[in-house]
């Protein structure tokens, strides 16, 4: 271990963060490598190594001969000031290397508050913040995630954009690198065949026009960059890597536990989320192979937890025999298997008591997310009030006695009468319960929890404007003196992270300014309340001439052009313009397994078959 981090480690809190060493973790003779990357988490150890998708495109990329992928966290507050004042930069946990010295630096973003974290962990590398002051091949810094499909904000800070899912693309990517470095190619040159490749957008290459009112007016390709860029799939889960043999933390985790994806995408059209959308077509793995890997990856790494885990799922096909299966051998070797995601619809008796028997009783979590049936249509939600009533009376029926229930506040079309609903709602689970428990003098925990509507691009919803920060407090209010039941909790998030999400989710490249002037006044971790400051950035945009309520809470139009015009990710824009006309109708649109709804991202699919 170096001297310097040595001496700096004995001053700072959870020095596991920044040792690496972990069992499984990778380790190549540089000799041997042409090709080094620096995968990038802009947050902490404990947020990164819960990432599954991180977790496999390291080991995607590892098991390429030549490249070797080394993993980089941002360090917290007390660690990152230790390292400016010794002058170490930022390092790499497998070698310990500086990342400056890496080929590629690539970052992995789901989440528009990581952002101000991107050009802090190039700064503590010594790397230039934005893509014109990096002239040469070397270092290329790239970026990929769910909130890459609007990449435009960090758009000048990043030479290349991933989108879609990663094994595939990622792995051309590099090796049209690795022969741009052998034949000595200019960065130019590199960027231009990078861009051929489908799935990589290359902002440089594209150039934006506004109109006077400060709208986007077109955003045109340059030196034959494609006219769209689309998303790129895996279409064969069975066949597609899962890390079995995934690196073992060496201090608590968010979530340390092995992660067993069943499915990507979701059968579901909720209006406002994004992840249903950017994710489909729906793609699943086999119950047998989900059987074997969920078993080995305990096997091989120790740990006594396992999560199935999808954006919805309790709406894998075969869920009750893979339930069956593992627990066949959790039961024995005491694992406990858990099911985070569940739908109000379609939980049942059955499995309630197959989660019994996995071992822990957790509360559960349902997310009905409006109050009236009224405004869950309108979103299409697909869930109905008797659904949600039925499955708590069949929980609390067997003994549980904690139910979390999270809403949007400010979803397009809500009323005053929406908002009083979500505590109706909450009121009736307390008499279900009443009703059906067992054992009343154990009393029952009812969290309700809302959030503010961000509305995001690709989704029925980008069109919309945010309620404004007054009005998201005043739906607050009007709701928390409307819940008196002392067994119903309330908490609701702040709406001052929300409003800057929404204009970070759908800002233009003009937002970029905004950022690096607001990590120039120490603006980072924004996701967190330790660290976040509106006004720091409000005062950035004051700085930078923008107005973030344009971006925020303004309507738009039909015709408007957005910013993430080009980008696709095989959900057609005539689709989602449908849905957001029944939304206003309060029409409901039927799941993928009942029934196609054309939204286009079948065509992603061999043969343009949708698995649903």
């Amino acid at each position: 271990m170096d001297h310097t981090l040595e001496k700096i480690l004995a001053r700072v809190q959870k020095p596991g963060r920044y040792v690496g060493g972990e069992y499984n973790a990778v380790q190549k003779d540089k000799s041997t490598v042409d090709c080094r990357f620096a995968f990038c988490f802009p947050d902490t150890y404990e947020i990164g190594m819960s990432n599954l998708g991180m977790r496999i495109l390291y080991g995607v990329m590892n098991e390429m001969d030549g490249v070797w992928c080394e993993r980089v966290f941002a360090p917290w507050g007390d660690m990152e000031a230790e390292m400016r004042r010794e002058g170490l930069p930022l390092y790499a946990l497998e070698s310990g290397d500086p990342v400056s010295q890496f080929d590629i630096i690539g970052f992995s973003l789901g989440y528009e508050m990581a952002y101000t974290n991107v050009l802090n962990m190039l700064d503590l590398a010594g790397v230039p913040l934005r893509s014109k002051d990096r002239p040469g091949l070397t270092p290329l810094v790239i970026a990929g995630g769910t909130s890459m499909y609007n990449p435009e904000p960090l758009a000048p800070f990043v030479d290349i954009v991933s989108l879609g899912e990663g094994e595939d693309v990622t792995v051309e990517m590099i090796q049209l690198y690795r022969k741009a470095k052998r034949e000595g190619w200019t960065k130019a040159q590199f960027l231009q065949q990078a861009a051929q490749i489908p799935g990589l957008y290359v902002p440089s290459l594209y150039a934006v026009s506004y109109t006077p009112d400060g709208r986007v007016a077109a955003v045109t390709p340059q030196e034959g960059a494609p006219a769209q860029v689309t998303k790129r799939i895996v279409t064969d889960m069975d066949r597609a890597y899962y890390p079995v043999k995934t690196i073992v933390p060496s201090t608590e985790i968010t979530q340390d536990r092995v992660m067993l994806e069943l499915f990507r995408g979701c059968i579901r059209g909720c209006r406002f989320c994004q992840a249903g959308f950017v994710y489909r077509p729906v793609r699943g793995r086999s119950q047998e192979l989900l059987t074997r890997q969920g078993i080995e990856a305990c096997q091989d790494s120790g740990y006594q937890d396992m999560t199935l885990m999808s954006l919805s799922s309790s709406d894998y096909p075969d869920l009750l025999p893979l339930c069956d299966g593992l627990l066949e051998w959790c039961e024995p070797h005491k694992v406990n298997l858990a099911l985070p995601s569940l739908r109000a619809d379609n939980f049942s008796m059955q499995l309630m008591e197959k989660l019994q028997r996995g071992g822990r009783k957790s509360g559960l979590t349902f997310a009905p997310e409006a109050g009236s049936q009224r405004l869950r249509d309108a979103i299409n939600k697909n869930v109905t009030e008797e659904d949600l009533l039925n499955s708590c009376r069949t929980a609390f029926a067997g003994g549980w006695s904690s139910v979390k229930l999270y809403f949007m506040l400010g979803l397009p079309t809500e009323t005053d009468e929406d908002v009083l609903g979500i505590a109706d709602l909450a009121n009736k689970v307390y008499h279900v319960w009443r009703n059906n428990t067992p054992n009343r003098s154990r009393g029952v925990r009812i969290t309700v929890s809302t959030s503010c509507f961000v509305p995001k691009s690709h989704t029925p919803f980008q069109w919309e404007g945010q309620n404004t920060q007054e009005e998201y407090l005043r739906k607050v209010t009007l709701l928390r003196e409307n819940l008196r039941n002392k067994s119903i909790t309330y908490n609701w998030h702040d709406p001052e992270t929300s409003f800057l999400e929404a204009v970070l989710s759908r800002g233009d490249r003009r937002i970029a300014d905004v950022i690096e002037e607001a990590w120039r006044h120490g603006a980072k971790f924004d996701s967190w309340s330790e660290y976040f400051s509106l006004q720091t950035w409000m005062d950035a945009f004051a700085a930078c001439g923008v107005d973030p309520t344009f971006y925020a809470n303004r309507l738009r139009d039909r015709e408007e052009v957005f910013p993430w015009t080009v980008i696709s990710d095989g959900v057609t824009e005539k689709f989602l313009w449908r849905e957001r006309e029944q939304a206003y109708a309060g029409k409901i649109t039927p799941d993928c397994r009942e029934k196609c709804s054309g939204c286009g991202a079948n065509r992603l699919c061999e043969g343009g078959i949708c698995h649903a």
